[in-house]
Formats: C-alpha cells, structure tokens, sequence
C-alpha cells in the first residue's frame, strides 16, 4: 500500500503532463485535473510545427549532440582513468585529487570562464556552434565518469595484467585487450547518464547556443510562453511529452546494462 502511494506521488507529475498535453487552451486554464474534458490531439501538430523551423529539427540537434557526449565521454574518460587505475606516473595521487576536487564546482561557476575561452577561440556563434557543448566532453572533463571507471578498473585483478606482459602486450595492449573488453558494464552506465544529462541540460546550451536553427529541444521549449507567460501552453506540453520518449527508450533499451554497472565492482573468483 505504501509503495503504491509512493508510485502514485512520483507519477502524478507525468500523468498531469500527458493530460494537459492533450487540453484546450481554456480548459488549461479552468480544468485542474488529470484528464481532459475534450481531448485535444491538435496540440501535438501545432507544437510540431508552431516555430518557422520544424520542432523535428531541434529533436535533431538534441540527439546529435547527446550521442556525440555520449561517444566523447566514454571514450575520454575511460582513457583517463584507465591512466589513474592501471599505469603508475609522477604526481598520479595529486591529479586525481585535483580531479576529484572539480566535483565540488558547480556547473553555473564554470560557465562564465567556459564562455570567455570558447568565445576568445571564436567557437562562440561559429559555422558549427555545438564544439563549446562537445569539445569539453572529448577531454575528461566529467569527474564523475571518471571516478566511476576509475573504481571499476580497480576492481579488475591485477594479475590479468601480469599475464598480459608475459606475453608481451604493453600499456596499450593491456587496455585494448583486458580493460576495455571488462569495462563494458562501466562504460553502459555513463553511456545512460550521459545521453540523459545531454538531453535535459538546459542552461549551458541557453548560453552557447544563439541562432533558433541550432536549438536543442529544452531550449526550444520555453520558445511557447511569450512575455505574458500565456501563450502555446497546451503545444508546449504536448512537445514536452515527446521529448522523454527518447530519455525513455534509451533508459529501457540499457535497462538490464545500467543495473549490471551500478552493481558490478570487480571479478569475483
């Protein structure tokens, strides 16, 4: 009974959602309630095509971006802490400190500092205005994907290692053939929270990205609520439902892989 109630809580919020997706503009206004009086499907056409550029082109961008910080992520940081976990080179106890330490930064410090490089680089409003979203996502800047691989590998033994140099694989060949192969479980994982944190993020593309051509789909939401917070709300909800189904389907389809990475910490036996 208490779960059930716990359920209803946490789903009462996306019910609602769905529901007034499919309302009236006046009945937004005068029906509180979870299901609509009149069903209004014309919301989601209207959403669909309520801008001079096709809501399917800021799904577009948002997906491109977000499976490229998917692939920039993984690749990036495992690589790094790869370095951490297995190789052994000066100052590797103070750097992962450090490393460490980026995590008590919020995000909204960052950005200013961010913006003053990209924009001094000129990768500020240029011919492909998404590198100051990616670039950072190709150099281990997320601490946190890091500190999550960096304890899976620890959990790897050693000694497969030990076997590898005697047959003669070096750094790379121990990584190509041994961590790589083992750290599929931790690269799924960031995989998932990658591409969610990607497709929710809102504020840091507000500020990168300036042309409505190359908007991804958090900022083209609030382009429905005008200046007198009233106008498109019905469209705006409805655009809001189609934008967790690709949040939703990527969760689903690594369900059973997310579960395996958050529980796996090494190799027993």
């Amino acid at each position: 009974m208490i779960l059930a109630a716990i359920v209803a809580v946490v789903l009462y919020p996306l019910i609602w959602m769905v529901g007034t997706s499919l309302k009236s503009q006046e009945e937004i206004v005068n029906n509180v309630g979870l299901l609509p009086r009149r069903f209004t499907p014309g919301n989601y056409t209207a959403g669909w095509s309520n801008f001079d550029v096709s809501f399917g082109r800021f799904f577009l961008n948002s997906a491109m971006v977000s499976l490229l910080t998917v692939v920039g992520n993984g690749l990036s940081c495992l690589l790094a802490a790869y370095a951490f976990a297995r190789l052994r080179f000066r100052l590797r106890g103070v750097w992962f400190a450090v490393m460490i330490g980026t995590l008590l930064l919020p995000q909204h410090v960052l950005i200013v500092p961010q913006y003053i490089l990209f924009r001094t680089l000129g990768l500020v409003g240029g011919e492909w205005p998404y590198l100051p979203l990616l670039i950072p996502q190709f150099l281990a800047t997320e601490a946190f994907f890091v500190f999550l691989m960096v304890q899976f590998m620890r959990g790897v033994p050693r000694e497969l290692d030990e076997a590898a140099r005697t047959d003669g694989a070096g750094p790379f060949g121990i990584f190509r053939h041994i961590i790589l192969p083992l750290s599929r479980p931790a690269l799924v994982t960031t995989a998932i929270f990658s591409f969610i944190w990607t497709w929710n993020d809102f504020f840091r593309q507000l500020v990168f990205l300036s042309q409505l051509e190359d908007y991804t789909v958090p900022v083209a939401l609030t382009l429905f609520i005008d200046s007198t917070s009233q106008s498109a709300v019905g469209p705006m909800f409805a655009m809001s439902v189609l934008s967790l189904l690709p949040v939703f389907l990527f969760f689903v389809a690594f369900q059973r892989m997310l579960v395996e990475g958050i529980n796996t910490s090494g190799i027993k036996g």
